[in-house]
């Protein structure tokens, strides 16, 4: 990752803005501060503004706002062309890419006005290829939890257990589920309240599952250790009784998905994010737009994905009549 050391002082000052007034969470300004400085690298390497041959290690802490002023949109669309061909960019990386750089002139332009003219003003994004999402099924979800659930070795398995169920039940992303302290917890109410992308925050209910496997968790905690994390206020603990890692949840479920004698390799933490979902919408009857709200998605767009793993089974039984081959 780019150091801000290294960047020139109208890029700080996009992190900046984008940090306090866009609030965007620490994870979105890693990725500013790494796509405006790799494409910035690769305009001062167009321009012939170094001799250095390898991008990554071109400096762009001298680059002057009359570099700026000469970026075209043409040099935008061979920047992600080069993304393409160099680095073999899936097409949902590249519309990340073309996001950022909007945003990014947007502001020069219209906050800064160091620019009488925005580059990026017309730029499209690429066109993403619409996937089904993969997910277990029922069954290999109750599978799942039943081996999880039933870990005689595993002295974490109460823990280990009530993440899966989460999982599971709630469809939260893997960054919520590590944010959670036991104060965002409403055990009257049945809901915990979790930050979700951009810092947004939102309510997540808890249905008897959610509920017991984390009073049980509870019950068999350790106490936290007071640190810079805030680690005897979070939900989940790690085997130092510090705020569980990213990393570590990933393991959890690598491990338990071996164990139930699934795939980790075709299902990650995310696609249990989609088995939620896509449980919901298939046996709970639920709306779509409530679906939305219960993932957090900004748009009832990315939602309706789940719709379409409807309609694909139900083209799939119309494949498998006995008659379709008349």
């Amino acid at each position: 990752m780019t150091d801000r050391s290294e960047n020139p002082e109208f890029l700080n000052s996009f992190l900046d803005y984008s940090a306090t007034i866009l609030n965007k969470s620490p994870n979105s300004i890693k990725e500013y501060n790494y796509d405006i400085s790799n494409f910035l690298k690769y305009v001062k390497k167009q321009y012939n503004l170094t001799d250095e041959t390898e991008i990554e290690n071109i400096n762009i802490s001298d680059m002057s706002v009359d570099t700026l002023k000469k970026i075209t949109l043409n040099d935008i669309h061979a920047y992600l062309a080069y993304m393409t061909t160099t680095f073999h960019s899936k097409a949902a990386t590249r519309a990340r890419k073309a996001s950022t750089i909007r945003i990014f002139f947007k502001y020069l332009t219209q906050n800064e006005k160091l620019l009488d003219i925005n580059p990026a003003q017309n730029l499209e994004s690429p066109k993403l290829d619409k996937r089904l999402p993969k997910y277990l099924s029922l069954e290999d979800s109750q599978k799942l939890l039943d081996i999880t659930a039933n870990e005689d070795e595993n002295r974490n398995a109460i823990r280990d257990y009530a993440i899966i169920t989460l999982f599971l039940n709630c469809g939260m992303r893997l960054s919520e589920l590590v944010g959670i302290n036991t104060t965002d917890i409403d055990f009257s109410e049945c809901k915990l309240t979790v930050i979700g992308k951009g810092n947004k925050e939102r309510t997540i209910y808890l249905n008897k599952a959610c509920m017991k496997s984390i009073t049980d968790y509870i019950e068999s905690r350790p106490q936290g250790k007071k640190d810079s994390k805030n680690s005897d206020k979070a939900l989940f603990l790690s085997e130092r009784q510090t705020r569980i890692g990213r990393r570590t949840v990933q393991h959890i479920v690598e491990k338990e998905l071996h164990n139930a004698g699934l795939d980790s390799k075709q299902c990650s933490v995310h696609k249990l994010r989609h088995t939620a979902a896509t449980l919901m919408y298939q046996y709970g009857q639920v709306d779509i737009r409530a679906l939305q709200v219960l993932l957090g998605h900004e748009s009832i767009s990315t939602t309706e994905i789940y719709t379409h793993v409807e309609n694909e089974q139900v083209r799939n039984a119309v494949e498998k009549n006995p008659l379709s081959g008349m």
